[in-house]
């Protein structure tokens, strides 16, 4: 039986190394529970501390955090970085979207958002929206934004505006630490912070709808096992692939899911 670590912060918690308390005890998931197959493994940059990821007709477009910050389009065959822009060091990048040739990315703190063109990577705007920044998705009309709580934020597409939010539960218990999102044929998936693990949402509800189970997705060993940990969902609609990585991971995988167990 799979253990999911549960926790219901009351404020967002950094995006750093383990706080010293621990997540709350693991209870049992009753929601369905995939399992994976690596179909491919591709070069990932193990100095990208990934924080958001999308995929667009074959190239992705990655936003990090930390030394320095930024967003970057990146050649899915080798990890080549066609294109990168640093934020100003004031700023600590965190999740990333792209919708009609706009990308939308959120600092960490400094609630700040970035509009860039997609082609280049130019900076097309800022927008303002209050508390933290962690995962950034959208459904075509809304963004879809985490914050680190149990939260899930909808902002106006074209204003940025909040225009509601929705509390995110497993088997009735609030989730948190909640972090980079994609929309994947109608859900939310959304990374757990510090964990193997992928909820998928009902976006109505809030309610986790299945866990994606990516232990031992990972072989290499790591520099910092509580910062580099999976982080970096990317949905090819087009021809329905799924790729995930993590910070500072070597590799990006190309994924299937099997079960559900």
């Amino acid at each position: 039986m799979l253990l999911l670590a549960l926790s219901a912060p009351a404020a967002a918690q950094a995006p750093g190394p383990a706080p010293s308390s621990s997540p709350a005890q693991p209870a049992p998931a009753r929601v369905p529970v995939y399992g994976y197959e690596v179909v491919r493994r591709f070069p990932h940059d193990p100095t990208a501390f990934t924080q958001g990821l999308v995929i667009r007709d074959g190239v992705l477009i990655e936003s990090t955090g930390r030394d320095p910050s930024g967003v970057r389009r990146v050649r899915l065959e080798d990890g080549v970085v066609l294109e990168k822009r640093e934020l100003d060091p004031e700023y600590f990048g965190e999740g990333l979207t792209e919708a009609d040739g706009r990308v939308f990315s959120l600092s960490w703190i400094n609630g700040v958002g970035f509009i860039w063109d997609a082609r280049d990577l130019s900076l097309l705007s800022r927008f303002a929206y209050d508390g933290e920044g962690w995962g950034l998705t959208h459904d075509g009309s809304r963004l879809i934004l985490s914050d680190g709580s149990t939260a899930l934020r909808f902002l106006d597409l074209d204003t940025q505006a909040e225009t509601g939010r929705v509390t995110v539960t497993l088997n009735g218990r609030p989730l948190g630490r909640l972090n980079e999102l994609e929309w994947i044929d109608g859900e939310v998936w959304a990374n757990v912070w510090q964990t193997d693990y992928i909820v998928r949402i009902d976006p109505a509800s809030g309610q986790v709808v299945g866990v994606i189970d990516l232990s031992g997705l990972l072989k290499d060993p790591v520099q910092d096992p509580a910062d580099d940990v999976l982080n970096g969902i990317a949905w090819d609609a087009k021809s329905r692939r799924l790729f995930v990585t993590g910070k500072n991971w070597p590799a990006l995988f190309e994924i299937k899911l099997t079960g559900p167990r």
